[in-house]
């Protein structure tokens, strides 16, 4: 049963006749989560234009590009591990409990779908609350290496923190995180890093996930493919599709003759194959959706 919606909702509507009856894999983005706090890169308020994200080679290959990054990680992530799931999330799970979602693809490294009661996620670009050392595979929590962090550096951080309340910031809140854990701190020197090395082989310790130039693992792939396979429909949320790994399903949807819906604030690479498409906030669109779904 379809549900009456407001005659100004026309697009939604049209988003309601497609999904429904119709097993439908979400495609998100980055810009599922910006009402949980966390920026995006690209969308309307997105932060690549400011600066860029970091660099798997450049990490791999320098210690001073690893020493960087975790020092800014570790100021931003207590922002990042306090976000919590908004209505968007929320939503999708809905969809997913009353068999509409099959599941979802994310490209976010958040964890906020299923903090927000999906069961059924593939994380594209792994997850930030996860540290893997590049040498034996070891993994160990993020918020462990937090603990190792802010232990091998109480001066630096103290300087930073007291750097950010003197320039009228909250201690720790200097500046906020991108969605890879990054935060951007201005000029401050990050030679007096210590960054603690894996306890198991010495190695370097990396968060679990995927960096700009870095190959997505086959198995999430051919996850997302299954999973694919199974569906009617693909609805595309909060993601522009700037970046290929996300924006492949896009095609294989096409390729498998099943039709896309888009959710978005902004222009997306899916728009011209795109049966249908609500420009709006994820947080008041989604519950829409699912409440006119019977979800």
């Amino acid at each position: 049963m379809i549900h009456a919606v407001p005659p100004d909702s026309a697009a939604l509507e049209s988003v309601v006749r497609l999904l429904t009856e119709r097993r439908t894999v979400v495609l998100s983005g980055a810009g599922c989560s910006t009402e949980s706090g966390i920026p995006d890169y690209r969308g309307p308020e997105g932060s690549l234009r400011k600066r860029s994200p970091v660099q798997y080679g450049d990490f791999v290959r320098s210690e001073a590009a690893r020493r960087r990054y975790w020092a800014r990680s570790t100021v931003g992530w207590r922002r990042v591990a306090s976000a919590r799931p908004n209505p968007a999330h929320v939503g999708i799970a809905r969809l997913e409990r009353a068999g509409i979602v099959p599941g979802v693809i994310t490209q976010n490294v958040d964890g906020l779908h299923q903090a927000g009661g999906s069961r059924q996620v593939v994380e594209l670009h792994g997850s930030l609350s996860r540290v893997a050392c590049l040498a034996c595979g070891d993994r160990t929590s993020r918020t462990e290496m937090q603990s190792r962090l802010e232990a091998a550096n109480p001066a630096w951080l103290g300087d930073v923190r007291g750097r950010g309340e003197t320039e009228g910031r909250p201690a720790g809140t200097t500046a906020e995180p991108a969605p890879d854990g990054d935060v951007e701190l201005g000029d401050v020197a990050y030679d007096a890093f210590e960054v603690p090395v894996c306890l198991r082989c010495g190695g370097v310790l990396k968060p679990d996930v995927v960096f700009f130039g870095e190959n997505v693992p086959k198995e999430r792939v051919q996850d997302s493919w299954a999973m694919l396979d199974g569906a009617d429909a693909l609805l595309v949320v909060g993601s522009s599709l700037t970046v290929y790994s996300g924006r492949r399903f896009v095609y294989g949807a096409v390729e498998r003759g099943l039709p896309i819906a888009v959710v978005n604030l902004g222009p997306t690479r899916a728009d011209e194959h795109a049966v249908t498409k609500v420009e709006g906030r994820l947080g008041e669109v989604i519950p829409q959706l699912a409440a006119a779904l019977d979800a």
